[in-house]
């Protein structure tokens, strides 16, 4: 399954909010509807409410997607995710370890202004009738959040066989619809020619009869 994960990110924005005593990252890990060309393959984009499921999960916050330098996450209530009306909302209460002060210092400074997510997409639909096929992004899996300076996007051997395997899945059922209106039109004809015997063998009878 692992190696379904796809990545994804942006300049967003992630600001730094400190109140009480407690440092909170605030910013936006997904936008909806905001469309994305993943290399020459593909534009994407994220439908609102694709991760409605996902975020009642066990999600870990990170630091630039290494899963050794862990922020916070969403069973312990150090990560919060929200979604609204312009994406997925993401607060993370930044831990007093040697990662969250130097993530810290470096979203302060404008060093760190990226937020980016790691997600395995479980319904889609996709339109291949443009120049550059669009995949839309209905529902998904939500494994992770990162703060980063270089916004992760998938590498292109993912991002090929996503769409290899998405045109697959049409061809598929295309010839499936075919082989489905096919199998009706020869079973229509098969139900007409047993229709047409039986009056044959009916009139025979009205024939031969005194």
């Amino acid at each position: 399954m692992t190696n379904n994960i796809e990545k994804r990110g942006g300049l967003l924005g992630v600001e730094a909010r400190a109140s009480d005593g407690k440092r909170t990252l605030v910013g936006y890990a997904a936008v909806w509807n905001s469309d994305t060309t993943i290399g020459d393959y593909f534009v994407e984009r994220i439908a609102p409410g694709a991760f409605s499921k996902a975020i009642g999960g066990d999600i870990l916050a990170l630091y630039d997607h290494d899963m050794g330098r862990v922020l916070g996450r969403t069973r312990s209530k150090t990560l919060r995710l929200a979604e609204d009306d312009k994406g997925l909302a993401v607060e993370i209460d930044v831990p007093d370890t040697s990662d969250g002060n130097d993530l810290w210092t470096l979203v302060e400074r404008g060093d760190v202004s990226g937020m980016s997510f790691a997600f395995r997409a479980t319904k889609q639909e996709w339109d291949d009738t443009q120049t550059l096929p669009h995949r839309t992004i209905l529902e998904a899996e939500l494994y992770e959040v990162t703060a980063t300076a270089n916004p992760a996007y998938p590498d292109t051997t993912l991002a090929a066989r996503s769409l290899e395997t998405a045109r697959g899945e049409i061809y598929q059922a295309r010839k499936d619809a075919e082989k489905r209106v096919a199998d009706a039109a020869a079973a229509k004809r098969r139900i007409a020619e047993r229709e047409a015997q039986q009056e044959q063998r009916i009139r025979g009878i009205r024939q031969d009869a005194p």
